[in-house]
């Protein structure tokens, strides 16, 4: 389940993918193909972004290079319709070959309409990591991954000065971050984080962040099975910080109609905020804002640690880094070409095409054999380390789409104070309960 002004470019070119949108749609399930070429379509949220160009046409040129009569024709399609798009595409039973697709329950549950990868892929397994996030329960892989993805506070060290704070001391607890906020508005001026939740992607962000180093590994284990309910205390406070945070001004206004893309980013760029909840791959992250701000004034911390009530918080806990596999390919069950769909999609996911994947958008790459030296950014250098020891499932990856959905909406009245606890709640759990 994502770019600064320098980008804009991109963003001229998803509008007008948008407002197309439909007329994309039916080339791509028309199909195209001369008499004498076998066309490879690919649909994607990314090859329209200028930067990601080389990592696409480099693979598009090789494949084609060692598949005389095979042409490949990536299909950019807009990001916020980009499954409304596919689920139109799986319900014709025709339409794309490969496709690009999120990890979590954004692959798993369109299974049925993708290609089990299991033998295809066994020279890879021991090569990219990120597998689980494109695994079903019961084992079946349907897509290759080809980053990790996950989340980290960055933030502005001069705003942090202007506050009266020690940039190089990020809070490590919740009660740290709280009085940092207080400081942040009242002395700084700005808005502690920035947020857009129009899509309702910053409670998602908010979620993820809290439950990784507040909740137990049997709590980690109880939400990924189903088995935790919203209304329990551990899921029930995240929403009372939520609804908390929003009243103690920790956002911008107006952050309930803020779309995240890209405009949360661009504000925290801007210097409208002093933090804000960002990504480790390839868009709003630390290459990202390090291009645009200086790599000597931006900062990096984990998510902050969350007490139980009634218990003492810990000066120094150790912190995790919630993390997933990102993106990746998979193939669809239509495909009249399904051994070249696969072979392109591991092309995809090779050494040399996730090296320009990660010089061109500093994404970091599923490759376990990644060269990390290359790194020279001080917040990259950072993310590395934290992938090494400490990681947490990504929350809001393990959500079903009915209860994904139901949670963009419910955040957006929690926030606003239009919607209960209590009533968010307990829609949240029967959907839960009617999804397992």
């Amino acid at each position: 389940m994502h770019f600064a002004r320098h980008f804009m470019v991109r963003w001229t070119a998803r509008l007008a993918l948008a407002m197309g949108a439909t007329a994309l749609l039916s080339v791509a399930l028309a199909g195209s193909a001369q008499a004498d070429t076998i066309t490879l379509t690919v649909w994607d949220f990314k090859s329209s972004d200028p930067t990601l160009a080389p990592y696409f046409e480099q693979a598009a040129h090789d494949f084609e290079a060692t598949h005389p009569g095979v042409k490949v024709k990536h299909v950019a399609q807009p990001h916020d319709q980009y499954y409304t798009l596919l689920g139109t595409a799986i319900a014709a039973n025709r339409g794309p070959d490969v496709v690009l697709l999120h990890g979590g329950t954004e692959t798993t549950e369109r299974g049925d309409a993708l290609v089990p990868l299991n033998s295809s892929v066994a020279d890879l397994k021991n090569t990219l990591v990120g597998w689980d996030a494109f695994t079903a329960k019961n084992g079946t892989v349907y897509a290759i991954p080809i980053t990790l993805q996950g989340m980290v506070v960055y933030y502005n060290k001069d705003l942090y000065k202007k506050a009266g704070l020690d940039p190089n001391k990020p809070p490590k607890t919740w009660a740290e971050l709280d009085a940092d906020c207080k400081q942040i508005i009242s002395k700084a001026k700005v808005a502690c984080f920035a947020l857009g939740n129009k899509e309702g992607f910053g409670a998602e962000f908010f979620l993820s962040t809290a439950a990784a180093n507040f909740w137990t590994d049997k709590q980690q284990a109880d939400w990924a099975n189903g088995t935790l309910a919203w209304s329990d205390p551990a899921v029930s406070k995240i929403l009372h910080l939520w609804v908390d945070t929003a009243k103690a001004g920790w956002y911008p206004r107006g952050s309930n109609s803020t779309a995240m893309f890209p405009d949360e980013f661009e504000a925290f760029e801007r210097g409208s905020a002093a933090n804000v909840i960002g990504l480790i791959s390839d868009v709003a992250h630390w290459k990202q804002f390090e291009d645009f701000l200086g790599a000597d004034k931006v900062g990096s911390f984990l998510p902050v640690a969350i007490t139980p009530d009634g218990k003492a918080a810990d000066p120094n806990p150790v912190l995790k880094l919630p993390l997933a596999g990102g993106i990746g390919w998979g193939v669809t069950r239509w495909t009249p070409h399904k051994d070249l769909a696969i072979a392109y999609a591991k092309s995809l996911a090779s050494k040399p095409h996730l090296e320009t994947f990660f010089q061109v958008g500093g994404a970091i790459v599923s490759d376990q054999q990644f060269d990390r030296s290359k790194v020279d950014s001080p917040n990259g250098k950072k993310v590395l380390e934290w992938i090494a020891c400490c990681r947490a499932p990504m929350a809001h990856n393990l959500m079903s789409t009915a209860v994904r959905n139901a949670f963009h909406r419910d955040s957006q009245g929690l926030f606003d104070g239009s919607l209960s606890i209590d009533k968010a709640t307990a829609e949240l759990d029967a959907l839960r309960t009617k999804s397992q």
